[in-house]
């Protein structure tokens, strides 16, 4: 049956999709209509994801079976690599950096968080993940609605940019990049491991279809939407995802 499916998809393209704002609304669960919609996707080219997240939040967001749900599953944007269900590579910030500059990373962002004055502060400010560095000025445990208020708060006063702007001048010399996304955070992690990362591992196809709602410069979908590798299209949201997906893929 895999061989025979395999036969009907439409060899050498691949339809790969950012995940929050793109498969889901921000930070919320996939929805069985849109399950069902990657599942018949899936029957005519192969569908991958790649996202900012770690394995497990992922998880959260699409379902526990979510590595054989698609085709390849990159989480970290690639820096963990998932095809057909296994494990196919992983890199490490740690061995990269080296505790000594991560630490004084962590250490100056940790203070200019105490000192930033922010309507609400509540924890988990910063996550270390196996590629890369999560920053958040209000911390990661807050509620949505509290979420949803810095994102209007930080529109209105650029929080996340100004700190980006000051890390990234500190930190010139460990050639980082600094990637806003989501409605709390930005990620830091080495030049090149952005969401482009994933690619290393896609050389089969001859058409990759990337779709990410921040596709804008300084969004952390930017660099894989502008690769010459992709064709980029932008959505605004989980149905948005859906309307481009027929007109491209399923058009009759």
């Amino acid at each position: 049956m895999a061989a025979a499916a395999a036969a009907r998809k439409t060899a050498g393209v691949l339809a790969l999709f950012d995940v929050d704002g793109t498969l889901t609304a921000p930070r919320k669960e996939v929805t069985p209509e849109m399950l069902e919609f990657m599942k018949r996707l899936r029957e005519n080219v192969t569908v991958g994801v790649v996202g900012g997240s770690d394995l497990v939040k992922i998880s959260e967001q699409l379902g526990k079976s979510v590595i054989t749900d698609y085709d390849y599953v990159f989480s970290e944007n690639g820096l963990v690599a998932h095809k057909d269900g296994k494990l196919i590579g992983t890199q490490s910030l740690k061995t990269y950096l080296g505790d000594d500059q991560l630490k004084e990373f962590i250490n100056f962002t940790l203070h200019y968080i105490a000192d930033l004055d922010i309507p609400i502060k509540r924890g988990t400010f910063i996550e270390f993940r196996s590629g890369m560095i999560n920053v958040s000025p209000i911390g990661r445990n807050c509620s949505q609605e509290e979420r949803d208020d810095f994102e209007k708060y930080d529109k209105a006063h650029n929080v996340r940019p100004k700190m980006v702007s000051v890390l990234r001048e500190k930190f010139a010399h460990l050639n980082l990049t600094f990637s806003i996304g989501g409605q709390i955070s930005f990620d830091v992690f080495p030049q090149g491991w952005d969401k482009t990362y994933c690619l290393r591992y896609l050389e089969e196809f001859k058409e990759i279809h990337f779709f990410g709602d921040k596709t804008y410069k300084g969004g952390n979908d930017h660099e894989i939407f502008e690769s010459e590798r992709t064709v980029g299209h932008t959505v605004t949201s989980p149905n948005d995802t859906v309307q481009q997906c027929k007109s491209i893929f399923l058009s009759e």
